[in-house]
């Protein structure tokens, strides 16, 4: 459609005498546009009338007219657009590209609106959503029993455990080195037991009905990135064990890594209701897809041996507590942990080994879990101090702490 309208455009155009009637609408469109105000002397629509009457109306001079004026407008991303369209000497193709443009800086402007609007529109949204919270509150007053609940697991989850039994070995009853004895466990603050907390989250039994009152909102979401959490656990795994069975030489190829992530996401989509179903298939592609990349490099293939257990263990992965996915999965909690703590730029340095093969899927899920967590502590945070001032008492933790939520 669009091209049949600028063909019809050509046609009115190159006709004897002109037809300008297409031309006038468009030049009157653009007219209407945000920058109305800036072509309203170049495109009098009086003058315009009397000039098409003449049938002296110059299209390319009022198109080189309102070219120069969106020099000066558009955003510097959409200078070579704009300095594209000078070197066109068609009159349709120009009235073409300039409405194409115009389109784009009309879509600038939206955006620096919405960024421009964008704190406003957040804070709005905190005091309102804080507002409704406190309104629900002063009719029920027990609504924050499950989060001092909840804010209380993840203070016990902190803690240090009792000391050693009678019957522990002497190296253990000896106590810790002089060092740790001196210093002593760290204090606890409650950014530490938020960020606990909210890590607990994605660890959160179904069957648990006392899921903080807080959070309800953000219930789905979270139940979103525990899903994705445990399938990146054992994507890293499947990695780790494909890794240790078929050396570094495939794996130094990004080619091959990524055929492998892609496979591996594909076959796992329902791991959570069939994971050794789902387990088996990974198995047998990954295997095979290990034979073939190796005999495509001309290395040895694997032996039926190697073969049979390479397979067993990507089988294994099924399994909750399986050594390799156990390891993994403490290691993308404590990259999550540190996502709350430091950002998740700062955690993605220095990854625990097993983790860098799914850096950038690790960032997507670091940044979303932030997300939800920031925007939650921005709204209820003052119903978090105060809890949290009764569980952390000030003499166990800085100051600083409880101002710092």
């Amino acid at each position: 459609m669009h091209d049949a309208f600028w063909g019809h455009l050509k046609e009115q155009l190159s006709a004897t005498p002109p037809d300008f009637s297409c031309a006038l609408e468009l030049l009157k469109e653009i007219k209407e546009s945000r920058l109305r105000r800036e072509v309203e002397e170049a495109l009098a629509a009086d003058r315009l009338q009397q000039e098409a009457a003449r049938g002296d109306l110059d299209i390319f001079r009022l198109s080189k007219c309102i070219l120069s004026m969106m020099t000066l407008l558009c955003a510097p991303v959409r200078d070579a657009a704009v300095q594209k369209l000078d070197s066109i000497t068609d009159s349709t193709l120009l009235l073409r590209g300039i409405f194409q443009v115009l389109g784009l800086m009309k879509m600038d402007m939206r955006n620096y609106t919405l960024q421009s609007l964008q704190p406003h529109l957040r804070e709005h949204s905190i005091q309102q959503e804080r507002a409704q919270f406190q309104e629900r509150l002063s009719r029920q007053p027990g609504l924050l029993d499950h989060i001092t609940k909840w804010l209380s697991r993840a203070a016990t989850d902190l803690r240090p455990g009792p000391g050693p039994g009678p019957d522990a070995p002497a190296s253990s009853a000896a106590g810790p080195a002089p060092s740790e004895a001196a210093s002593g466990p760290e204090p606890l603050s409650p950014a530490m037991v938020l960020s606990q907390a909210f890590l607990n989250l994605l660890l959160w039994d179904p069957e648990d009905q006392e899921f903080p009152e807080t959070l309800l909102a953000d219930r789905a979401r979270l139940r979103e990135l525990e899903a994705q959490l445990r399938r990146l656990t054992v994507l890293a795994s499947v990695l780790l064990v494909a890794g240790s069975s078929s050396g570094s030489v495939l794996f130094g190829s990004p080619q091959f890594v990524d055929r492998l992530k892609r496979t591996t996401h594909a076959l796992t989509e329902h791991f959570d209701s069939r994971p050794q179903e789902a387990m088996l298939a990974v198995s047998e592609q990954v295997s095979q897809e290990i034979q073939q990349s190796l005999k495509s490099m001309g290395l040895a293939a694997l032996s039926s041996d190697s073969m049979a257990f390479l397979m067993g263990q990507l089988q294994d992965i099924a399994h909750a507590q399986n050594c390799v996915r156990s390891v993994v999965d403490q290691r993308v909690h404590l990259f999550l942990k540190c996502c709350l703590v430091l950002g998740v730029q700062r955690s993605l340095m220095g990854l625990p080994g097993g983790l860098t093969l799914i850096e950038a899927e690790l960032a997507e899920l670091g940044q979303r879990f932030v997300n939800i967590t920031h925007h939650n502590q921005q709204v209820f945070g003052p119903y978090y101090t105060e809890i949290l001032k009764t569980l952390v008492p000030p003499g166990q933790a800085p100051q600083a702490g409880v101002e710092s939520l």
